[in-house]
């Protein structure tokens, strides 16, 4: 199970120009916004990159604002995020085991990321609704590598509930609002 101080937030690229190059655009900023407003609420460190962002343009606006001011952004020009110089350390300094993860494309930086966070020892779950690609064959292929890799496929509200454990947590109210948002 899931618990928020095991835990670390990683989103790969979800960039403008990247957005709205996937399947179902609007659902991904929606659902990364809202696992990570959930983030911010329940104190779960959050690691952002952005790919070539002066071609791709920076993170989604709606993504920004849910993530407030506590994430931490790293550019990359790597497709896997551990490949490029200071990130293995970066996430390292949080002594997370766990890490949620999603982002664009699924099949290329999501995948190589998480293929590299598995053999360095972390525990990769990947929110299936936060992962995205250009059609649904690369999506699909990037998620069952991923699998085979390893990694556990979840969805958002599975893991709002893992780190919520109870209806008695402090912050249940103010989550369950974001579901139902």
């Amino acid at each position: 199970m899931l618990k928020t101080d095991e835990s670390l937030l990683l989103i790969i690229d979800i960039q403008e120009k990247l957005v709205r190059a996937c399947a179902h655009p609007e659902a991904i900023v929606k659902k990364s916004s809202i696992i990570g407003e959930a983030a911010k609420i329940l104190s779960v460190p959050v690691v952002v990159t952005e790919q070539y962002p002066q071609g791709l343009g920076c993170t989604v606006q709606p993504l920004k604002e849910a993530l407030g001011n506590g994430a931490h952004y790293i550019e990359k020009t790597s497709f896997s995020a551990l490949k490029e110089e200071g990130f293995k350390e970066k996430l390292a300094s949080f002594n997370k085991k766990q890490i949620i993860l999603g982002g664009i494309e699924t099949h290329i930086c999501v995948y190589q990321t998480c293929a590299e966070l598995l053999e360095e020892g972390y525990e990769v779950y990947v929110a299936k609704e936060v992962t995205s690609s250009r059609n649904e064959y690369e999506y699909n292929t990037g998620l069952e590598l991923m699998k085979s890799d390893g990694a556990k496929l979840t969805c958002v509200e599975t893991v709002l509930f893992e780190w919520l454990g109870s209806s008695r947590h402090p912050n249940f109210k103010e989550v369950q609002k974001l579901i139902k948002g």
